[in-house]
């Protein structure tokens, strides 16, 4: 078996540039190939056409990773990488330890309430039926609840939710585009 890999290096190689026109590429085609061929020795069925088995693992490799590929943005320099930003991480976790602070701070039926419907994404019936308490209970429950964790926090409106709202995503179809903490730019 390995004298017969050996036997059809040759024509992977021919074949491998003619897929993707460069020889280093080409060398590591192939070589990604014997490997997969050697790694997945067993699925090969003894008779069959071991040239075509290896032909086509080399062809899928190089569609695979042409596919990949197209979907990537060359940036050699670190000229695109150098304009992204992110929100620093230890807002949202000192963020995480304000919303637990003021949670154990509710009443216990509105946490409750809070957590079933909220956190667990139980409807409002299911919630109730788990609680023994009527529908209409549990919606003003979860609403007193949802109020007085605005007030704990100094929330008053939808938009000081999430982020600090100064940060930007980065978006793939604005690469090139300036990014900034204020974004005044």
């Amino acid at each position: 078996m390995t004298s017969d890999l050996i036997a059809v290096i040759p024509n992977l190689r021919a074949f491998a540039v003619s897929l993707c026109g460069n020889l280093d590429r080409a060398d590591d085609l192939v070589q990604e190939t014997l490997v997969k061929a050697w790694s997945n020795l067993d699925s090969f069925v003894e008779g069959t056409n071991l040239r075509a088995w290896l032909f086509t693992i080399l062809r899928n490799i190089y569609y695979s990773e042409y596919r990949k590929r197209r979907r990537e943005v060359a940036d050699s320099d670190g000229a695109i990488a150098a304009k992204l930003a992110t929100a620093p991480a230890q807002n949202g976790h000192m963020d995480l330890l304000d919303f637990r602070e003021a949670l154990q701070q509710l009443p216990h039926d509105q946490r409750e309430a809070l957590i079933l419907i909220g956190a667990s994404g139980l409807s409002y019936e299911e919630a109730a039926n788990i609680c023994g308490c009527a529908v209409g209970t549990m919606k003003s429950r979860v609403n007193r609840a949802r109020g007085r964790l605005a007030d704990l926090l100094s929330i008053s409106s939808a938009a000081e939710f999430g982020d600090d709202g100064d940060w930007q995503a980065a978006d793939p179809s604005l690469i090139g585009q300036h990014y900034s903490r204020a974004g005044n730019d």
